[in-house]
C-alpha cells in the first residue's frame, strides 16, 4: 500500500483552483416521482461529450439527498429535471436545504415543463437558469460552462481548518484541490486508522451496488464509512459521466457515508491520478473504512493493490471456467472473492470452478445484492483483522 505520510502534491497557487485546471463537474438530479430518466440520460451523455464530468443521481431522489451528493461531490452545478409540475415547491426546497449546508455558492438551473409565467419568480427566488423541452443543448451546455467559471476559489489555510474539525465541506473541497494538483504547502493529512479495502472486478459485475449494501450495512455496525467510485473519463474530450454513486445514494442523508465520484482523467488502468491523496485525505479526516472502486478492470488490471491493504475481486456467475480463473493477474491479487448476482443461473458451477482453480486458503463468498444476501459475511471480513 502506498505510504500515507508524505505531503500532498505541490504546485504552484496555494488554494483551491480546480475550475480552470479541472473539467467543470455538474450533478444532473430527478427529484420527486417522474417515471422516467431518458430525456436526462441524452443530456447527460452530451454534457460528457462537452468535456464535463457529470454526476447522475437517478430516479426518484429527495431534495435534501441530492444537495448533500452535491456537497460531497463539491459540483460546480445542480441541475434538476422535473417533468411533474412540482417545481414551485421543489426548488425553493433546494434553496432552502443549500443555505442549510452552507453551499449557496452552488448555482441551481432547472429544466423541465415549467409555464414562461413562473420563470421569473423562479429567477427572482434564485434559481440560475431555466431550460423547457426544446432547449438547444448548446445553448445549456454554454449556461453551464459560465456559472461553473464563476466558481470562487477557497483560501487553503480555511480548508485545513475545516478539515481539522471534520467538517464535510472543508474535506471535499480538499479534494478538489487534490485533483487540481495545487499547492498544499507542504502539508498532509494525519495518519487515521482507517481499513483500506478496494474492491474490483469486471464491468457489469455490480461493484457500485455492492458498495451500497455493504456500506450501509458497516453504517449500522457503526463504522464511519468513504468510498472513491472512479469512472473512466473520455479519451476524447475529458468528460466523464459517473454514475456510481445513483447505486450507492440511502434513502437518507448519512454524514457518515462519503462517497466521492472520481473520473479517471485518460490515465491507463483501473484507478484515478489522485486516488492516493484522496485515500490519504479520507483516512485522516477518521473514516472507519474507505473503499475504492475501481474502473471495470480486466485480467491485468492489478495497480489497485498498491493502495489498499487487501483487495475483494467481484466475479458473477457464468463469468469465466477454471482456466480463465487460474490465469495470472487480477486473479491473484485477490484477498477475498464475492461471487456476486448469485440469484442469477450458474452459480453453483461457478463458485465450483472459482474453488477448484484457487483453492480455500482465500473466501469464496456468495452475494446476491437484489436479495440482500451475503453482505453480513463480507462485512465481517472487512472488519477482521489482516491475516
Amino acid at each position: 500500500m502506498v505510504a500515507m505520510t508524505t505531503a500532498l502534491p505541490k504546485g504552484s497557487s496555494g488554494v483551491e483552483n480546480h475550475t480552470s485546471q479541472n473539467p467543470p463537474r455538474i450533478l444532473l438530479a430527478k427529484i420527486g416521482l417522474d417515471g422516467h430518466d431518458r430525456g436526462v440520460k441524452v443530456l447527460a451523455r452530451s454534457f460528457r461529450d462537452a468535456g464535463i464530468e457529470v454526476i447522475y443521481t437517478g430516479l426518484w431522489q429527495t431534495c435534501e439527498a441530492t444537495m448533500h451528493a452535491a456537497l460531497q461531490e463539491d459540483v460546480d452545478v445542480v441541475g434538476v429535471s422535473l417533468l411533474s409540475a412540482a417545481h414551485m415547491s421543489v426548488m425553493p426546497e433546494m434553496l432552502r436545504i443549500r443555505e442549510e449546508l452552507g453551499i449557496e455558492h452552488i448555482p441551481l438551473v432547472l429544466g423541465g415543463i415549467v409555464p414562461e409565467a413562473d420563470k421569473p419568480k423562479l429567477t427572482e427566488m434564485g434559481i440560475a437558469a431555466v431550460f423547457n423541452p426544446g432547449s438547444p443543448i448548446d445553448a445549456i451546455i454554454d449556461t453551464l460552462k459560465k456559472l461553473a467559471a464563476k466558481h470562487q476559489p477557497s483560501d487553503f489555510d480555511s480548508l485545513k481548518t475545516g478539515y481539522e474539525r471534520r467538517d464535510m465541506r472543508a474535506l471535499a473541497k480538499m479534494i478538489s484541490v487534490i485533483q487540481a494538483d495545487n499547492d498544499c504547502a507542504g502539508w498532509s493529512p494525519p495518519k487515521g486508522v482507517a481499513k483500506i479495502i478496494g474492491v474490483t472486478g469486471a464491468p457489469g459485475v455490480g461493484k457500485s451496488s455492492f458498495i451500497g449494501k455493504l456500506g450501509k450495512l458497516l453504517r449500522e455496525r457503526g463504522k464511519r464509512v468513504g468510498v472513491v467510485a472512479i469512472d473512466p473519463s473520455s479519451p476524447i474530450t475529458g468528460g466523464a459521466l459517473l454514475g456510481d454513486r445513483l447505486r450507492m445514494m440511502h434513502d437518507a442523508p448519512d454524514e457518515g457515508f462519503f462517497v466521492r465520484s472520481v473520473s479517471s482523467s485518460g490515465s491507463a488502468g483501473e484507478l484515478a491520478p489522485c486516488c492516493s491523496d484522496v485515500v490519504r485525505l479520507l483516512d485522516g479526516f477518521g473514516f472507519d473504512v474507505i473503499l475504492v472502486e475501481t474502473v471495470g478492470a480486466g485480467q491485468g488490471d492489478v495497480g489497485i493493490r498498491e493502495l489498499v491493504e487487501r483487495t475483494i475481486l467481484l466475479l458473477m456467475p457464468d463469468s469465466g471456467d477454471s482456466v480463465q480463473f487460474s490465469k495470472a493477474g487480477i486473479m491473484e491479487i485477490a484477498n477475498c472473492f464475492v461471487l456476486n448476482k448469485c440469484d442469477l443461473a450458474g452459480a453453483d458451477a461457478t463458485e465450483a470452478q472459482l474453488l477448484g482453480a484457487v483453492g480455500d486458503s482465500r473466501p469464496i463468498l456468495r452475494v446476491s445484492t437484489i436479495r440482500n444476501e451475503g453482505i453480513e459475511a463480507v462485512a465481517d471480513w472487512v472488519s477482521s483483522p489482516r491475516s
